[in-house]
């Protein structure tokens, strides 16, 4: 749904988070068993409600679920989830709340007049249902569950319904007043966004209540307090009081069932604080709580789908279905970054985990904060605003992301900052961190909005990133002649990096949020350390072992013994360059024809290789790739230029090929031995000694298990490969060669594959890998080497080559008109800014991205998005001329 902000920006957001569709029908599917679906429109107290309703196989009750949707979506949202929980044995009702889909009615945001009381007419009708598991006549055994809208229904639920069981909210409010309102200040961009989802248009109609009233189908008192609090910039008591009774927390004493509570680290509209009231009350009323904090959020990012829907429907099996059997998961479990890919910005996760929610001050440790007291100006108007999230710019910060820079921008003149000193060990942050400053105000009523903010600065002192683009604001009263105030900042999960040091920002102004149009000046002081906490209770799962297993075609039996066999047959090689002993790969003037010498398979080819890379090697079918990396591992020799390998030449069976891990053609081995045999035979066959095999750590890679002590002959093609694996590993190689290691992967193995590259040239070892798969290959590889009939098209890193090093895509919500072009086309380190399908190609000459954003936003440019202007496979096909 594309939702227009005002004046000054069009975002896309879709907040419809989870939901349900289908009459008796079979649900078309390829996984047995299979789900039966009933749509009906029920009436419910003059309201028409379009719901679906899910069973599995099978003749007996059982526990039901109520799976509600995100707001400004329908129940066809949550229509996979539903089935899925149909099929683990759960009758699942999914619905169309008041205003949205095809049902009709006004939004009441969850009043507990109309939506919430729609919910106990929606489990009444679960009562009478036959399939549907019975605690007592009338109350049937039912859990809630959803995200966004659909999860503050499901505590609003239980703390009105005495008959629902259990519940798992996800990414969503327990105060919408302190979320809308934090502190006081206005959060104008997500309350927009909110008061335009109301599409007068939907197929429920426009209720007549709303009809003139300018926001859709939200009720008429709703829409008074939106255009009230627009226009004043500020909520009143009214306005807090209308959406506080409406939160869970108005009912939270009442909500005493078992909850799963999942929160989102990127999020600026219901923060972890959100969360965190919740486990706090429902932990006080003594009902067991898990707290799940999750990579992505309203802002992007990850979302673990997947994972989440698993865990809920884990909690439903242990107390709707009452096995106690079951494992529900840790009290407390936070997803980390382990790694984020170079193009996508999708991040590579692990848990930590707790056996209790440690809150958001656990483990506190003080930092000084360097810094006289700072005077900065509210501009007049409010603007040019800082920048920090933006909803719908979520694209644009994994594009922002691949070249290093941050979103976040302070405008001088208009913030205060101060520094801590730099860390000597990586400090890892979760929880909320605090400060008291002091302020005074030069405004009539000495009166301030502040937006306080921690950067993570780097060693350089320019590069800062803002932990999940969250700020946190504040309203001040009676700073005339100063006041001090504890500042509470966004809660964070952040490691800060040995060299790194925290950053106090506090600004007068923000994009999200409302500040005083009136200018004034503030001077900040601060009073006290930063404290930050530390929870340290928490346990950070290890990496994961790397499935490198599954899918390497690394080197057989076949190709091992062309090695072998010439490892005794030394030919005299050119003397060691010692300006190249810690170069993994040097490549010189390398040329090799087709037998016949009519034609070159690889002609006069040169590139260069460090240390820590994953070298991609791309080319069309014939471009020369195999035929190079066969030459590298000393298999054919070349007619002309050289190779070397750590500065030594690579001749056959040149002792640097020790070095060497790699594998060109499918994998070989002798079908009758067991695999440790084939192993151990391999290893004998190079004549190093047995301690250096490090045999242990590749079989705990290739995680064969009881199967290493069968005949190869029994194993399956995903066993063959972890073999291999374990065989290309043994000695632990400084350069590993893999000829399309991706080939037969499903899409999990290709990402643990992928992450196993990354991770193993992190450690200071090499990965060259050719691969048909361009995509893969953008996510996998820090730098490329593009070949065409046996010679080098271009070779640099993957940022240059898909020309996102310089030239970025500015996408737009709405065209703008050819003057507003030419302004940006004139801004000072801009070499050029044209139109393109979508937005505009911006050539920067000058400017960083960073910078670029905020005169986009000072120009009222209705961006949506800034990232990498083409993908690899755009630049792979000029490259070639199309030849792929």
């Amino acid at each position: 749904m594309r939702l227009r902000l005002p004046r000054w920006a069009a975002v896309t957001a879709v907040l419809a988070v989870l939901a349900g569709a289908g009459t008796w029908t079979a649900v078309a599917t390829d996984d047995p068993p299979p789900v039966r679906r009933a749509d009906r429109m029920l009436d419910v107290d003059g309201v028409r409600l379009d719901t679906s309703y899910f069973t599995g196989p099978g003749d007996g009750r059982r526990p039901a679920v109520l799976l509600g949707h995100g707001f400004g979506g329908s129940k066809d949202d949550v229509r996979a989830q539903a089935e899925g929980l149909a099929r683990e044995g759960y009758a699942v009702l999914t619905w169309s709340a008041r205003g949205f889909g095809a049902s009709t009615g006004e939004i009441g945001l969850n009043d507990p007049d109309h939506e919430v009381k729609d919910v106990s007419k929606l489990i009444d009708w679960l009562a009478a249902r036959p399939e549907v598991l019975l605690d007592r006549s009338g109350d049937p055994r039912v859990g809630v569950t959803g995200a966004s809208y659909g999860g503050a229904i499901s505590l609003l639920a239980a703390g009105h319904d005495p008959r629902v069981d259990a519940i798992a909210p996800q990414i969503t409010y327990w105060n919408l007043a302190d979320a809308l309102f934090p502190d006081g200040v206005f959060k104008k961009l997500w309350a927009g966004i909110f008061f335009s989802t109301g599409d007068p248009s939907s197929p429920g109609g426009r209720p007549a209540g709303a009809a003139g009233n300018g926001c859709g189908r939200f009720t008429a008192e709703l829409c008074s307090l939106y255009q009230r609090v627009a226009v004043a910039g500020k909520p009143d008591a009214a306005a807090r009081a209308l959406l506080e009774a409406r939160s869970p927390s108005a009912v939270g004493a009442r909500v005493k069932v078992p909850a799963l509570l999942v929160q989102g680290q990127s999020d600026s509209l219901f923060t972890l604080a959100q969360s965190d009231a919740m486990a706090r009350a429902l932990t006080a009323n003594g009902a067991p709580v898990a707290v799940d904090w999750i990579a992505g959020g309203h802002d992007g990012g990850d979302r673990e789908t997947d994972r989440v829907e698993r865990r809920v429907t884990t909690w439903f099996d242990r107390w709707l279905k009452r096995d106690t059997t079951v494992d529900t998961g840790p009290a407390f479990r936070v997803s980390r970054t382990g790694g984020v890919d170079s193009t996508d910005g999708q991040a590579t996760l692990r848990a930590a985990t707790a056996d209790r929610y440690p809150g958001l001050a656990a483990g506190t440790t003080d930092l000084a904060l360097g810094g006289a007291p700072q005077t900065f100006t509210n501009p007049p108007g409010g603007a040019p605003p800082a920048v920090s999230a933006v909803p719908g710019l979520g694209g644009g910060l994994s594009g922002l992301s691949s070249l290093g820079f941050g979103l976040s921008l302070d405008f001088p003149g208009q913030h205060a900052r101060f520094d801590a000193k730099p860390q000597a060990e990586a400090l890892r942050v979760t929880g909320t961190p605090t400060v008291r400053v002091k302020v005074a105000s030069t405004a009539a009523d000495g009166s301030a909005v502040l937006f306080a903010k921690v950067y993570d600065v780097g060693p350089d002192g320019r590069q800062q990133v803002l932990p999940a683009q969250l700020v946190a604001p504040v309203r001040v009263e009676g700073a005339k002649a100063g006041k001090s105030v504890t500042l509470t900042l966004p809660a964070i999960d952040h490691e800060v990096e040995a060299g790194h040091r925290l950053r106090l920002v506090v600004a007068a102004t923000d994009l999200g949020y409302a500040s005083p149009t009136v200018p004034a000046r503030y001077t900040v002081a601060v009073e006290s350390p930063l404290t930050v906490p530390t929870a340290p209770g928490l346990s950070t799962q290890a990496a994961a072992l790397p499935w490198w297993v599954w899918g390497l075609p690394l080197l057989g039996l076949a190709g091992a013994a062309a090695l072998l066999l010439t490892a005794r047959r030394r030919t005299a090689a050119a003397a060691p360059d010692p300006e190249l002993t810690a170069v993994p790969l040097q490549i010189t003037g390398l040329s090799k024809k087709y037998k016949g010498g009519d034609r070159y398979s690889v002609r006069d080819l040169t590139f260069r290789v460090e240390q820590g890379q994953v070298l991609g090697l791309l080319g069309p079918n014939g471009a020369g790739k195999t035929t190079t990396l066969r030459m590298l591992m000393g298999l054919i020799a070349p007619d002309e230029g050289e190779i070397r390998v750590f500065g030594q030449a690579i001749t056959p069976g040149a002792p640097v090929l020790s070095r060497v891990g790699a594998f060109v053609e499918g994998a070989g081995f002798l079908p009758h031995l067991s695999g440790r045999e084939n192993l151990d035979l391999y290893w004998k066959a190079t004549g190093r000694p047995a301690e250096d095999a490090h045999v242990d750590e590749a079989l705990r890679i290739a995680n064969l298990g009881g199967a290493l002590e069968r005949a190869v002959r029994t194993y399956s093609q995903g066993m063959r490969q972890r073999l291999a694996l374990a065989q290309a590993m043994l000695g632990l190689p400084d350069l590993l060669i893999l000829d399309e290691p991706t080939n037969g992967l499903d899409p999990p193995q290709i990402r643990e594959m992928r992450e196993v590259m990354i991770r193993y040239a992190a450690g200071g070892r090499t990965v060259i890998v050719s691969s048909h798969l361009l995509a893969e290959v953008e996510q996998s590889c820090t730098h490329l080497v593009v070949m065409d009939r046996g010679q080098l098209v271009q070779a640099g890193p993957v940022a240059e080559i898909t020309g996102s090093g310089s030239t970025l895509l500015v996408s737009l919500g709405e065209d703008i008109d050819d003057a507003l072009v030419a302004k940006i086309d004139a801004l000072a380190g801009i070499g050029a800014a044209t139109r393109t399908e979508g937005g505009l190609l911006v050539r920067l000459d000058g400017i960083d991205p960073t910078a670029l954003i905020g005169e986009l936003v000072r120009l009222d440019v209705p961006l949506t998005g800034v990232g990498p202007h083409r993908r690899l496979e755009d630049a792979f096909l000029t490259l070639i001329g199309g030849a792929a």
